[in-house]
Formats: structure tokens, C-alpha cells, sequence
């Protein structure tokens, strides 16, 4: 028997994504970490109702946490509700925060979300990346490259058949 697909999230089980991560970041390392939610946010995620613009992940002392993202209120909740833009703890073993805090010393490198899903046994996850930014130039390089593939494509695809 097949599993349902919730119809606001994609085949991969993701909620949110964070295309500009993609564009704006060149990604050196990732990692999959779980993330300390009420249940009000669970509900809103399952809703798919989640922003990772501008959010990052930030190591204080032996900690990880999420600042900025934007899960949005469960409307049945009521009084019992979450602030939306709350900083949230993000689970992560002790090694891989030390990987990460070696990392972000480093000049240039920053902890970025990329996406937020729900694995097959049902939790939260969030992946994040260590990610260093692209310059402009960069980014135009990336774009016209892309263009010559699809020019490529294009012409080759009559050869195909």
C-alpha cells in the first residue's frame, strides 16, 4: 500500500524550502538536525505554513539554535498559541556542533537552513548547511552556464528520438 502525500508538502516529505539559500550560498557541508517545537508549530507544519527567508542557525555556548524562521500560528490553538518568529533549539550531537563551531570561525562561513520536513517516522527535521556567500559575478557565472545547458538540451533534443 502506498502513503498518502499531505497535499501541501512535496513527494520528499518537505514543508518549506529555502530556494535563496540555494542561489545566494555556495553549500560546503550539510547536516540534518532535529528541532525542539510545541505542538501548536508541529500542527502549522503539518499545515505547511513555514517561512525560512532570511533565518539562520546560530551556535551559543554547546547549543544550536534557529533565529528567524517564521512558522505561523495554529488557528485552533487559541490562547495556548506560539510566537511565530521565536529563536527554537535545534538537536544536534555534541561532535557535530564542535564541526560546526570550528567551521563558522572561520571567515566566510555561515549556518543556513535549507529546508524543513517531516522523516518517515514522522518528526521534524530541519537541514542546514555550512555555506560561504557567492559574489555577483559568481552568481551571473552560475546563471549563464545554466543557459548554455538548456541551449544545449534544446538543440540536441531532436538528435533523441
Amino acid at each position: 500500500m502506498t502513503a498518502k502525500i499531505h497535499k501541501d508538502r512535496s513527494a520528499d516529505g518537505s514543508v518549506t524550502v529555502n530556494k535563496k539559500a540555494y542561489r545566494n550560498f555556495e553549500l560546503v557541508d550539510r547536516f540534518e538536525a532535529g528541532m525542539q517545537l510545541l505542538g501548536s508549530e508541529v500542527k502549522s507544519l503539518r499545515g505547511g505554513q513555514a517561512d525560512l527567508t532570511g533565518s539562520y542557525a546560530r551556535v551559543a555556548g554547546d547549543q544550536c539554535w534557529l533565529v528567524g524562521a517564521s512558522i505561523a500560528q495554529y488557528q485552533q490553538a487559541g490562547i495556548m498559541n506560539h510566537d511565530p518568529t521565536r529563536k527554537r533549539r535545534l538537536l544536534l550531537h555534541k561532535s557535530e556542533i564542535r564541526k560546526i563551531t570550528t567551521k563558522l570561525e572561520q571567515r566566510g562561513f555561515t549556518l543556513v537552513p535549507l529546508r524543513i520536513y517531516f522523516n518517515d517516522r514522522g518528526f521534524a527535521k530541519i537541514e542546514l548547511a555550512l555555506a560561504r556567500g557567492k559574489r555577483q559575478y559568481d552568481k551571473r557565472a552560475a546563471m549563464a552556464e545554466r543557459e548554455q545547458k538548456k541551449d544545449v538540451n534544446r538543440s540536441m533534443k531532436k538528435y533523441r528520438r
